[in-house]
């Protein structure tokens, strides 16, 4: 049995209770076996390697529960004069870089298949455990659809073997192509609920899909192992379409009313505010990196997302951190937790939610998300007090140590 001993730092264990300093950590093969003050966690005799917390801040592996892990930026030209075969390679830097950030587990959101799930699993590529979506499901002309203006199509995610093309409109097609996504590897089902920002033809505010289409879909999945639906949800009707259905999150959330906040804790619904996605689209947009239609929406919408989650939070909703990335660089995803404090979170509770209820979101409260014995060894150490300034954990050289599953893939000491 392999032990790693990490000590000589400071506890923020993903549970929201106060900082415990001078504590340690004890990993037993990729388990963590005990966790707490240095009293309380005596290194063990025998072979144990030990790991200098140098003073730093030892914290669960960051989790973002709304990634593209197989695409960075939109640029149409660009994207059409590249062999498809590209995002495979481009998606290996994408994982990497989303490690080394101090991100051990993500769920993304449309365009990773069963393969590049697998190819984590089993290490031939490094990256954060992923729990996938294959693609996700829209209405003919809705946010998901690549149909342009001019007669052609701009697809993001193209159908192949192992990716269905996520099209499908009435009852029989949404509960036929919710197999095709289960039958491909889906561990969750992502739909549109409503029209978005990096979409042609449709606004963020329109509804897509009815109450019953999003009834069947919800009934369809529970009923394979009981997979849970995550809804792009802008509008406030189609927000509270969703929730009213069963949704599991609701993702993005920008016009949150006050009954779509009070469905949502009724519901126990999680809401994942992705409050970086506009904000990287108007400053990629500036610079020519995105198309003139989602540039134009992502400033409207800015200041009124900001305005929706700041009530759901101050509400009582719970959330869960999610970033978009692929709309931004990856591996800048903990940008988010500084955007989540400026709407009203505390830094504990912008940590909490990037850790503990971001594992709940995934389902997997009971393997990760929180710095205590059971859990699988996800474990970062920052150097600086993230309580002190959240925003230190976005700069790459403040991560020092990233271990996942028991294993250092990261050491900058």
């Amino acid at each position: 049995m392999a032990s790693t001993y990490i000590h000589n730092g400071v506890l923020i264990d993903g549970r929201g209770g106060a900082p415990i300093p001078d504590a340690a950590v004890l990993v037993e093969d990729n388990r963590i076996r005990a966790a707490g003050a240095v009293t309380g966690v005596p290194r063990p005799a025998g072979d144990v390697t030990l790991l200098d917390a140098q003073g730093g801040y030892i914290l669960p592996g960051f989790i973002d529960t709304h990634v593209h892990v197989m695409t960075e930026g939109i640029d149409v030209i660009k994207d059409m004069q590249t062999p498809f075969s590209m995002r495979f390679y481009n998606a290996m830097n994408h994982l990497r870089r989303t490690l080394e950030a101090g991100l051990t587990s993500v769920r993304d959101a449309g365009g990773a298949d069963a393969g590049v799930k697998r190819a984590v699993e089993t290490g031939v590529i490094a990256g954060p455990r992923l729990q996938i979506s294959i693609s996700a499901l829209t209405i003919t002309g809705g946010h998901g659809d690549g149909w342009m203006l001019s007669g052609g199509e701009y697809e993001m995610f193209p159908a192949y073997p192992g990716m269905p093309d996520g099209k499908a409109d009435g009852l029989d097609e949404v509960r036929k192509k919710v197999r095709e996504m289960l039958r491909a590897g889906a561990d969750i089902i992502k739909i549109h609920a409503t029209g978005g920002v990096l979409s042609p033809t449709d606004h963020p505010e329109f509804t897509q899909y009815s109450p019953e289409e999003l009834e069947v879909i919800v009934r369809e999945a529970a009923y394979r192992r009981g997979i849970k639906v995550m809804a792009h949800a802008q509008g406030a009707e189609g927000v509270k379409n969703a929730v009213r259905a069963g949704i599991h999150s609701i993702e993005h959330g920008i016009y949150l009313d006050d009954e779509a906040i009070e469905l949502m804790l009724e519901h126990g619904t999680f809401l994942v505010p992705t409050l970086l996605a506009p904000l990287a689209v108007v400053e990629i947009g500036e610079e020519g990196g995105m198309p003139d239609y989602g540039l134009r929406k992502a400033r409207e919408v800015m200041e009124i997302h900001n305005d929706s989650i700041a009530r759901a939070h101050k509400a009582g909703v719970k959330i869960a951190m999610g970033t978009d990335a692929g709309v931004m660089p990856h591996g800048t995803n903990l940008r988010e937790m500084g955007l989540m404090v400026n709407i009203g979170m505390t830094p504990m509770e912008a940590i909490v939610a990037t850790t503990r209820v971001a594992a709940e979101c995934l389902g997997w409260q009971d393997r990760v998300g929180t710095v205590e014995a059971g859990k699988l060894a996800d474990i970062v150490i920052a150097r600086q007090d993230p309580l002190a300034d959240i925003r230190s954990l976005e700069r790459l050289e403040n991560i020092a140590v990233v271990m996942q599953d028991g294993k250092v893939v990261k050491d900058r000491r």
